[in-house]
């Protein structure tokens, strides 16, 4: 009987879902993980509602609570896509990175998780080199204050 209500709670969120209800749908999916808290459906819908309303967080949220049963579903690479798209949506571009290489070894044929990956990929360079720049500033910095404070110790001594 439970595995019931959870398919009607996740129904009705589909159809609200595809109106373009997104909070309603919501509310849906989060009735429906409560009672069955181990449905991926119920899950993963969720996630794709919070995407759809801007709350990426919650979304990556939703969907690393997942990350056990839904890479072995026969929408892994779906599930590995929505993951990217949420880590891209935070700029955790490492997780967008590794998530859409899972789902491009699961659906090779897919030109989306291919455009997106290689966006994902280039924009963790474009950061590591940022921090990279950054650092070397701080490192540049650091000497010129010991190279000032030394040349004020040599004023004082003199």
């Amino acid at each position: 009987m439970w595995g019931q209500v959870d398919k009607s709670d996740v129904r009705r969120g589909n159809r609200d879902f595809r109106k373009g209800e997104y909070k309603e749908s919501e509310i849906d999916y989060r009735k429906a993980c409560l009672k069955d808290s181990t449905s991926v459906a119920a899950g993963y819908n969720l996630a794709n509602a919070l995407y759809r309303q801007g709350d990426y967080q919650g979304a990556l949220k939703e969907l690393n609570a997942l990350k056990e049963e839904a890479p072995a579903s026969a929408s892994a690479a779906d599930y590995f896509f929505n993951v990217g798209d949420a880590a891209l949506a935070v700029e955790d571009y490492k997780t967008a990175v590794d998530a859409f290489a899972q789902s491009l070894l699961r659906n090779p044929g897919d030109v989306s998780a291919k455009e997106n990956y290689i966006y994902a990929r280039k924009k963790l360079q474009d950061q590591q080199n940022q921090q990279q720049n950054n650092q070397d500033n701080q490192n540049n910095q650091d000497k010129n204050d010991q190279n000032q404070d030394q040349n004020q110790n040599q004023d004082q001594d003199q």
